[in-house]
């Protein structure tokens, strides 16, 4: 009955593919709990604070029914407040925040142009989407002012959209954002932009890379709560009238049950965290300096300069059996295979995080070294 899915499963695991689901072990190289919150005691005394004044932990339905709560409102609230935007919409996750922005704001007849290294989320929101769209070369701000050259001279009238993130999960490079930004004015051209690596790390009070453009009226930025903010959930933030038209017109908020209020009171802490106590991104910053150095030292390899670090292997079963050597020593670390990240690409993602010290990071390169070493 079955035998299709099996086949597929099959064909994965011959060529390195297979994916399994795997427990916590060792010392976390792996997770974008980057700021430590996730298992903090400071998240922990809001969510039993929370508990404490009555929030509940499920919002029983859809925000436009009797799901929308206290917590959501004051949520947003706050993250636009700290953000910079004007208003701040929040969903149950980055995926879905990201597949609702292109699913539905980008209309026939306009044109998203979007960099070719842009998350699943942006693509699965596309395909579902009215607008046509291209990719162009990672971080080359040319190819995409040239793409709505030439969408314009063959004829389109509607409205440009850029796509691009602030950070790349996988590279741990940026995009001159700035560049990016004079070519959306060029163009009359929206940019949405994210943040979801950034937000709590970068930028001033951990607001991103984004930060200095947040509240323009052709700016839309996605931050996620899951990753820094220890948290879990997604914000769009955008000009009020773009809110509204999601409130109104996105079916991945009109249709879905509300994120957990509970949650919701647990971000908010989380925000306040990042807004007012820089230590721990201080302390991140160190590593990252720290890491960098061990990695060109020991390895050879030149870093990234952020807190995603990713070591191109090639082969996707060379990638596994170095991150298997790697976890059998005590490294949570995994093999990203495609069609996560390009074919010929598969690499170890190792992410810096308040869940180690500079003995582990220095312990992990000492080992990578040696089992590149025996590699070549």
């Amino acid at each position: 009955m079955h035998e299709k899915f099996q086949a597929d499963l099959n064909d994965l695991a011959g060529r390195g593919r297979l994916r399994s689901l795997r427990g916590r072990s060792g010392n976390d190289f792996t997770s974008n709990d980057y700021l430590g919150l996730a298992e903090s005691e400071e998240l922990r005394r809001a969510a039993f604070d929370a508990i404490a004044r009555g929030v509940p932990v499920g919002a029983g339905g859809s925000r436009l029914l009797r799901g929308n709560h206290d917590e959501h409102e004051a949520l947003e609230s706050e993250a636009a407040a700290y953000f910079g935007a004007e208003t701040a919409l929040y969903f149950g996750g980055g995926y879905v925040a990201n597949f609702a922005i292109f699913s539905t704001l980008p209309q026939r007849g306009d044109l998203v142009v979007h960099d070719e290294l842009i998350h699943a989320s942006v693509h699965e929101g596309l395909r579902s989407g009215r607008a046509d769209h291209v990719a162009v070369a990672h971080n080359d701000i040319d190819a995409f002012d040239a793409s709505i050259v030439r969408w314009r001279a063959s004829g389109g009238k509607g409205r440009p959209w850029i796509s691009v993130e602030s950070l790349y999960s996988m590279d741990g490079d940026s995009p001159d954002l700035a560049g990016l930004l004079a070519v959306a004015d060029r163009h009359e051209a929206m940019i949405v932009i994210d943040e979801a690596h950034a937000t709590g790390v970068l930028g001033p009070q951990g607001r991103g890379l984004a930060a200095a453009c947040e509240g323009r009226e052709n700016v839309v930025t996605l931050h996620t709560c899951g990753k820094a903010l220890g948290s879990v959930g997604g914000f769009i933030l955008a000009p009020r009238a773009i809110r509204d038209f999601l409130v109104n017109r996105a079916r991945p908020f009109i249709f879905a049950t509300a994120p957990s209020p509970l949650t919701a009171a647990i971000t908010r802490a989380a925000i306040e965290i990042s807004g007012t106590k820089p230590e721990r991104r201080e302390r991140l910053a160190r590593l990252v300096r720290f890491a960098s150095g061990e990695l060109r030292r020991r390895c050879g390899i030149v870093p990234s300069g952020s807190h995603i670090l990713p070591i191109v292997i090639g082969s996707d079963r060379a990638a596994v059996s170095v991150a298997a050597s790697l976890q059998e020593r005590g490294f949570d670390i995994r093999a990203i295979r495609p069609p996560t990240v390009p074919e010929g690409t598969a690499r170890l993602r190792i992410a810096l995080t308040l869940n180690v010290d500079e003995a582990a990071v220095a312990e992990l390169f000492g080992a990578l070294a040696e089992d590149m070493r025996k590699a070549a």
